[in-house]
């Protein structure tokens, strides 16, 4: 069940119905994951400074159980990332800072209780 939280400075029409479930979609392959369980949020618009800059930019939150907890998959996770990022968005690597965080089954509520009972 992970959970994306993209930021961006950049306005609301750069991201379609079309390009979140592309995103959705691509972030469910990198991480190996079913697309039914993802879970996405897209915050355009933003006052966003990165590295001194107002430049078109993103700021993406990867946060999953069991596949974000080591530097070898999110190196994997990042390259797949960042190259759908950058083709749909025309943004520059620089301009895109990606967050992975590592949840444990019980920090993730859903149906009343916990994954960890599901």
């Amino acid at each position: 069940m992970p959970f994306v939280d993209l930021q961006s400075n950049l306005p609301a029409s750069s991201f379609s119905e079309e390009f979140v479930q592309k995103l959705c979609n691509s972030i469910a392959a990198a991480l190996g994951k079913p697309q039914d369980r993802m879970n996405v949020v897209v915050n355009p618009g933003l006052t966003m400074l990165i590295a001194g800059s107002f430049s078109p930019c993103v700021m993406l939150s990867v946060s999953a159980i069991g596949v974000t907890d080591t530097a070898e998959k999110n190196k994997e996770h990042s390259a797949k990332i960042f190259e759908f990022l950058t083709r749909e968005l025309s943004l520059p690597e620089d301009r895109i800072v990606i967050q992975f965080h590592a949840l444990q089954p019980h920090q993730v509520g859903k149906k009343g209780t916990v994954m960890s009972f599901l």
